[in-house]
């Protein structure tokens, strides 16, 4: 069916744009007047949106943060909360919105929902903005009448994900600037310092200590080979990102950081805190578990989970419980294969799963710490260790030619 893109004025005077299919330019208008808006503008749309919310979208460079995402969660849960209509709800927050892409987008849904669409009909329409746990959720507190309830959940789920990213992002901020301190100095003296130095120590030869010898050889081959080294790292880069977008290379790369020395305890947290808040999330809104399994897996962010998913997702539609069926995968912890256990047995299982996904959230917001007060030192140390390498390695043959004068 044709997209029509429209300007209209509504009862207010205010000036109108979205979009609306019909099967011509006649009824499309037919449909835009009935809903008590007058026409100034109308033409056909290949895209499915207006010129201008396309100009929106890419002035301010595509996709919503999922900042922007968790504030209008929030805000739709309050007010839907509050008991205004559907339509009055979004209008409003298609007005508060700061993020231009999103207004455009929340305006659009409004057209398709005063057209007669569900709500989560309208926002499934925007897949790369409302993934599909979101539509999903939405769709199942409509059909239960608890659409605030499960808006509030959302909202609980998306504002945990921006203060996650934000602690990891602040964690690694510091370890980040000490490590490209310490390569910086490295680089500079392997390749400015020690060269100058090199001409001072010919006339030694072979009466050169060990550690002077290794210092002007690495500095040698690097200063003679810098560009095929260059060369090398961007080859080995572009082929670990060509190898990890295949699905075999993502699956490598997932099973490596659940076991990688040091991180795989906060890698495996997280994703589990994911699993379980996702799938707290859906089968709280009313989602089927097939379904809601299914979802949470794809949401937890790594293969490995995702492939233990689908095998408990065919456990479960044989009829085998929950619990019984993670824990046989040997994938997802006691911590939470229990709680699940306790939560069909007694009958609250999103109660369980956001018990556990809070307690991973702690272990995950500690560990972070523990590892960055880690990390800082080890980098600081190895820098100085390889300064300390450097000032030895020219020192000792200072230190021996003394000694011939003498």
């Amino acid at each position: 069916m044709p997209t029509f893109a429209y300007v209209a004025v509504d009862a207010a005077g205010q000036k109108r744009e979205g979009v609306i299919e019909a099967q011509d330019q006649k009824a499309a208008v037919a449909r835009v007047t009935a809903e008590g808006r007058f026409v100034t503008s109308i033409k056909e749309s290949a895209g499915g949106r207006t010129t201008s919310s396309a100009k929106q979208e890419e002035k301010r460079g595509g996709r919503p943060s999922r900042n922007d995402l968790a504030l209008f969660t929030r805000r739709l849960s309050d007010l839907a909360g509050s008991g205004l209509p559907l339509d009055r709800v979004l209008q409003v927050l298609s007005e508060q919105t700061e993020n231009a892409s999103l207004s455009g987008t929340i305006a659009e849904a409004l057209d398709d929902v005063r057209g007669g669409l569900p709500l989560s009909a309208a926002l499934a329409k925007h897949p790369k903005v409302f993934a599909d746990v979101y539509s999903m959720t939405i769709r199942a507190g409509e059909a239960s009448g608890m659409l605030p309830q499960a808006c509030e959940r959302l909202a609980d789920l998306l504002e945990n994900e921006v203060s996650r990213r934000s602690l990891i992002v602040s964690s690694l901020v510091y370890p980040a600037i000490l490590t490209l301190t310490a390569v910086f100095v490295i680089i500079f003296l392997l390749t400015f310092v020690v060269p100058k130095l090199s001409s001072v120590f010919e006339g030694l030869g072979d009466a050169l200590p060990i550690t002077t010898k290794i210092l002007l050889g690495t500095s040698g081959f690097i200063a003679g080979n810098w560009w095929q080294i260059l060369l090398g790292i961007a080859a080995v880069a572009f082929g670990l990102r060509a190898y990890f977008s295949t699905e075999a290379g993502q699956l490598a790369r997932d099973q490596f950081l659940l076991n990688a020395p040091v991180i795989k305890n906060v890698v495996q947290k997280s994703v589990v805190s994911r699993f379980a808040r996702v799938l707290g999330t859906l089968v709280f809104g009313g989602v089927p578990i097939l379904e809601a399994l299914d979802l949470a897996g794809l949401a937890a962010g790594n293969r490995v989970f995702r492939r233990s998913a689908i095998q408990v997702q065919n456990d479960v539609r044989e009829g085998r419980q929950i619990g019984l069926s993670m824990k046989d995968t040997g994938v997802f912890p006691p911590v939470l294969t229990h709680m699940v256990t306790i939560g069909e047995e007694t009958g609250d299982l999103p109660k369980m799963l956001e018990r556990v996904s809070h307690s991973l959230d702690f272990e995950v917001e500690q560990s972070l710490r523990r590892l960055t007060a880690l990390v800082e030192p080890m980098i600081v140390l190895t820098m100085g260790g390889f300064v300390a390498f450097v000032v030895i390695s020219v020192m000792l043959p200072i230190f021996q030619a003394q000694d011939l004068v003498k």
